[in-house]
């Protein structure tokens, strides 16, 4: 669609939805681009929010994904504090929140996210009780481990996914105590499984961290609108000054699922239903990031990816397919992870007791390895890399040949990742 009177409407100004509009201007479309966003700040990249802002190393600055004037300098209408409350899918307009009225569009992009599940519970309510999503969020739980760090205060984290233990690690550095509660029996293990979610575990012991496993938080202890404490479900106590929760992510699905738009099916993790080319139930609309359950060619299934990678490059696909072109999104799910001295990356996609084993290739005890998740046809489906380096592009290469790959060969350092492909 190369109609210099058509409208390409992106609901939801994050990574996914500024790249979009970057995407269809640098593709050459000159018809109008509207990029809505419910959050009053320019788009921003999500990642630091729980890494280097939370740390005190990453500029405000740094997090937008362009400066303010390059979306008047290509013409892309940007509306701040802007959230669409209704779309008519049979007239193909957007409702705007409180009298901003109505928008048209010939094609549409939903890429409106996730937002963090909330924890219902008595005392979820009080002052010192954080989530962490937006930039306001990372800045007040900021303040909150700096004050924790100096008073010798304690942060309860609930959930050991990757906010959780990023979180954990700040607040570590800035000297605050922290503790984990965590219902299953390590850290990350719907990420990674119990092998490496032990591993991780270690990692934040060494550090003081402390860990409640097989427990879920039922009551936030409060007084005067302040936190004292955090109550499990087998009856411990956990002395707490703040409490930050971190369970999850849920897709933003409301406006579609108002118009009519098919849903992805909860156990393959929800979203709104789009095909390999970003496409949803609605030739006319598209969805792209967090929020889009995609089928997924290479591991022909239905993913819904929360990963920056997926933004980034899922915004520019959607673009493409607005535009009429041929596309087939089916890159390597990619996340990483910064904890202490420790960085990660993953390619791939491994389900939860949907491999056979795990093998590790390096010394994890000096936490400079690689681990694979093989099939049990000895498919790689899934690699991780923990300070090692520039070794994404095989890893991705051996995930993408869908080969058995023999498990003594893929564990031996002196067999070149590139020679397995080979093989």
């Amino acid at each position: 669609m190369a109609d210099a009177h058509a409208t390409m409407a992106i609901v939801g100004a994050g990574l996914a939805g500024a790249k979009a509009a970057e995407t269809l201007r640098a593709e050459g479309f000159t018809g109008r681009v509207i990029l809505l966003g419910a959050e009053r700040d320019q788009p921003y990249e999500r990642p630091p929010l729980s890494k280097g802002y939370l740390a005190g190393s990453t500029e405000r600055s740094e997090l937008f994904v362009h400066d303010s004037a390059w979306y008047a300098a290509h013409d892309v209408e940007l509306h701040l504090g802007s959230p669409v409350v209704g779309l008519d899918r049979g007239t193909r307009e957007l409702r705007l929140g409180g009298d901003g009225g109505v928008i048209g569009y010939d094609r549409l992009l939903l890429a409106t996210g996730s937002a963090p599940r909330q924890l219902d519970i008595p005392g979820a309510d009080l002052g010192g009780v954080h989530y962490l999503r937006r930039v306001a969020d990372s800045e007040r739980l900021r303040a909150t481990l700096q004050t924790l760090g100096r008073e010798n205060g304690t942060l309860v984290v609930v959930g050991a996914g990757w906010i959780g233990l990023e979180a954990a690690a700040a607040a570590r550095a800035y000297g605050a105590e922290v503790t984990v509660v965590e219902p299953q029996s390590t850290p990350l293990q719907a990420a990674l499984g119990p092998e490496l979610g032990t591993f991780f575990a270690e990692l934040h012991q060494e550090r003081g961290v402390k860990f409640h496993f097989g427990a879920t938080v039922t009551e936030i202890e409060g007084r005067d609108g302040m936190v004292l404490a955090a109550h499990t479900d087998d009856g411990q106590e956990h002395p707490a000054h703040a409490v930050l929760i971190g369970i999850g992510a849920a897709p933003e699905t409301a406006l579609a699922e108002q118009a009519g738009l098919e849903l992805a099916p909860r156990e393959e993790g929800g979203g709104i239903a789009v095909d390999a080319a970003l496409r949803s139930s609605d030739p006319a609309v598209f969805a792209a990031g967090d929020v889009a359950g995609a089928w997924h060619p290479l591991f022909e299934r239905r993913l819904r990816v929360e990963h920056w990678a997926n933004a980034l490059n899922g915004g520019p696909a959607a673009a493409r397919s607005m535009l009429g072109q041929e596309v087939v999104y089916d890159r390597v799910p990619y996340f990483y992870s910064d904890q202490y001295d420790l960085g990660m990356e993953y390619s791939g996609f491994a389900a939860p007791g949907g491999y056979e084993r795990v093998v590790v290739r390096g010394d994890a005890g000096k936490r400079e390895f690689l681990a694979f998740w093989q099939a049990s046809d000895g498919r790689v489906l899934a690699g991780m890399n923990v300070n090692v380096w520039d070794v994404t592009a095989p890893i991705q290469a051996l995930v993408r040949s869908r080969r058995p790959v023999d498990p003594e060969r893929l564990a031996d350092p002196s067999v070149p990742l590139e020679r397995l492909l080979e093989e």
